[in-house]
């Protein structure tokens, strides 16, 4: 099995620290708004990773943190007039909510920043023993030049660091480069104690505390967003092995960003699309489908047509799984074995679904044939559940989404559920006249798969639920 290591940027072979067993720190979100598509992204990627690793045979210890106390989270709670933990707390649960519909399984271990300030009050301490930082005026730096090889997970010198770094008024650090470990309490703002007075934590301490406390040093995976690269897992590594954990991780992955024109999805720009709104309108699964059909480290652009063929796509794989059972029969080896170097192969989930794609289309020969299937469902039902993809309609994904899924890719207007049908009909009579057999059996096929049947009469087209 090979990774690809953001340190080094080169496959590697995986090999876990403690044989069977996987520890792995994936940086959870800054919950000061709702979250976007792209979040979503993020978390369905170190979801499969983590299903995989588990029906592989591993052991999986997975945390991921929750930053519930961060600048962005104090202004947008003051912006509201609400206290911070409320915003906090109120996000934390819109992620919640979108990640379970999107089949995402909750981490072993998902802790908050400020239950853990006593852990990251301990890491400054050795860090100024040590005379990597400093207090000045009530805050606490780290100092970047004392720490030799910092920049090596980003590929980023000091010189280039130094052209773009500068100090902003009210800070007291000594060197542009260096970052804040502590910062001193404002007016209004949440604090704590400290030996260097009243104040909170700096973004970056909180994970590099987290995972310390967790998953002990030189875990196996710490996961998160190429965002992410620079400055904030830079700063977790010279932070970690600054105090002593040598080394502190010893894979990085990183998910490729979600753009939209082009750009790069994120709140600080408000270029973004909604994932509540994505999952209400196509569904968890479709959502989750979409985002699979790219390798997790290949950017990914969203457009409403991606989504359609994926809400199609998985259809098709819902239909299959409708007609057939799983009657326990051995899996199909030959394409559990491809399934398996797809996903062995830096989880290549775009060639593992190619997999499962094939088996449906084989599996539907032989059950239209009348030949035995019971190796392509048993492996089917195997490859599905690994990728996490849920072929139930869930409550947020019932017959109106995927027909107006349906809709999209036939090029019908979505609305209610009679009028799609109807419109459906419409254009499967146009294909009719103009003889174009496949659209008008695929419109039909389509449709009874979800339980509507349509009947040819004299007078045209009549249709019922099945």
């Amino acid at each position: 099995m090979q990774v690809f290591n953001t340190l080094g940027r080169t496959l590697e072979p995986f090999v876990p620290r403690d044989p069977g067993k996987i520890s792995m720190y994936v940086c959870g979100p800054t919950v000061q708004s709702e979250p976007h598509l792209g979040h979503g992204r993020a978390g369905v990627a170190f979801d499969v990773i983590r299903r995989y690793f588990r029906w592989k045979g591993f052991e999986v210890t997975h945390a991921q943190n929750v930053t519930d106390i961060e600048d962005k989270i104090i202004a947008a709670a003051n912006e509201r007039g609400i206290p911070v933990a409320d915003l906090a707390a109120e996000m934390t649960a819109r992620f919640d909510a979108c990640y379970r519909a999107l089949g995402v399984e909750r981490p072993d271990i998902e802790p908050r920043a400020t239950e853990h300030i006593d852990q990251m009050l301990n890491l400054i301490s050795i860090l100024i023993e040590r005379n990597l930082a400093y207090p000045a005026g009530g805050d606490v730096y780290f100092s970047v030049r004392s720490l030799p090889g910092y920049g090596r997970l980003s590929g980023r010198n000091l010189d280039d660091l130094l052209s773009g770094a500068r100090v902003t008024i009210g800070e007291h650090k000594r060197d542009p480069l260096d970052f804040a470990l502590w910062k001193a309490a404002k007016p209004g703002e949440p604090k704590w104690d400290s030996p260097w007075g009243q104040g909170r934590p700096g973004w970056h301490i909180e994970c590099s505390a987290m995972a310390a406390e967790y998953l002990g040093d030189g875990f196996d995976i710490h996961g998160g967003g190429t965002d992410l690269i620079f400055p904030h897992h830079e700063n977790e590594i010279a932070q970690s092995e600054g105090a002593g954990a040598a080394p502190f991780a010893r894979y990085w992955l990183h998910n490729e960003m979600l753009n939209l024109g082009g750009e790069k999805m994120a709140k600080s720009t408000g270029h973004v699309i909604d994932l509540a709104t994505a999952i209400d309108r196509f569904g968890g699964m479709t959502v989750r489908l979409f985002y699979l059909r790219a390798h997790y480290r290949s950017p990914l652009e969203y457009s409403e047509h991606l989504l359609e063929d994926a809400a199609a796509a998985l259809e098709r794989l819902r239909a299959f799984g409708r007609r057939s059972e799983d009657d326990g029969a051995a899996a199909d080896r030959e394409l559990l074995a491809r399934f398996t170097a797809a996903m062995d192969d830096d989880f290549n989930t775009p060639d593992a679904l190619a997999v499962i794609f094939e088996a449906v289309k084989e599996g539907n020969r032989r059950l239209d044939e009348g030949v035995d299937g019971g190796p392509i469902v048993a492996v089917f039902s195997t490859m599905v559940r690994v990728l996490g993809l849920d072929l139930a309609l869930t409550d947020g994904e019932d017959i109106e989404s995927v027909l107006a899924a349906l809709a999209g890719r036939f090029g019908v207007v979505a609305g209610p559920v009679d009028q799609m049908v109807e419109a459906l009909l419409a254009k499967r009579t146009q294909a009719r006249d103009d003889r174009d057999w496949a659209t008008s059996d695929a419109i039909r096929d389509n449709l009874a798969d979800l339980g509507v049947i349509v009947e040819d009469t004299a007078n045209g087209a009549r249709w019922h639920r099945g």
